[in-house]
């Protein structure tokens, strides 16, 4: 008993320090506790069982599998303080998105952005033209009624217009996010120069989506610089958290659009 309670102790020690030196992950002893014990058994590789455990913790609350018990390791209590003319984080803070805002592009060309893909429509310099889902459809429509018309137009319509619309599907920022890590402290970040995957839309980052702010990373006034260098993108997302933020965005751009509180132009 005592050697598999040894064992046991030794395995979470391991998988701790690999999460930490892989991924700058340091998961809570209760967290891994719970992982390790609805883990199949007998346990698979350390490697492998890293790469499941960050795979969960990406989809994961880090309040609730993180531990919060280093400082080095989150955010400084009073970051948010605008009388903070700078400072430096100490070391890797792992974080999530909480929110992610445009602000590099007005609230109504959002809400229009946002309208188009309603109908199925996206933006080609002053073109407008189908998504591919749109021409789909309306192909569809064609065989049904007219034999097939338009079918085989379509396919080679499709791919241009899903390469030629590609970038009009990403927000342009710069952009702002809200971050929270381990122990709940939120903090507002600014996109200061262009960051991988940091906009909204495709292939961009989904709201509980993990980050690591590097050592050194600057807070003014109350805010984290964001640089390419200063943040690694983790990925992931918390799927209730992304959903009710699409489907509320709408309604909160038109909101602070008109300062109506009903969410209506």
């Amino acid at each position: 008993m005592a050697a598999t309670a040894n064992k046991s102790t030794a395995l979470q020690t391991a998988l701790s320090s690999a999460l930490i030196t892989r991924y700058s992950l340091p998961a809570s002893a209760t967290w891994l506790t719970h992982f390790l014990s609805s883990t199949r058994q007998p346990h698979p590789p350390l490697p492998a069982l890293t790469s499941t455990a960050h795979f969960r913790i990406l989809a994961s609350d880090l309040t609730t599998s993180l531990s919060s018990d280093h400082a080095a390791t989150l955010l400084p209590r009073d970051i948010s303080n605008v009388a903070t003319k700078e400072l430096r984080l100490p070391g890797p803070v792992a974080v999530q998105i909480l929110d992610i805002q445009d602000v590099g592009s007005s609230k109504w060309s959002q809400v229009e952005a946002i309208e188009r893909v309603e109908r199925g429509e996206e933006v080609r310099g002053r073109e407008v033209i189908r998504t591919v889902a749109a021409l789909e459809e309306s192909d569809e429509g064609d065989a049904g009624g007219g034999g097939g018309r338009g079918r085989g137009r379509g396919s080679g319509a499709n791919a241009n217009a899903n390469q030629a619309t590609s970038a009009s599907k990403r927000s342009q920022g710069p952009h702002k996010v809200v971050l929270q890590d381990a122990a709940g402290t939120n903090v507002l970040g600014f996109e200061l120069e262009n960051v991988p995957r940091l906009w909204i839309g495709e292939d961009g980052l989904s709201i509980g989506c993990k980050i690591v702010l590097q050592a050194g990373t600057v807070v003014r006034r109350g805010m984290v610089m964001l640089t390419a260098r200063d943040v690694r993108v983790l990925g992931g997302k918390i799927e209730p958290w992304d959903k009710k933020w699409k489907e509320d965005r709408k309604k909160r751009l038109i909101e602070e659009a008109t300062g109506n509180g009903n969410g209506e132009a």
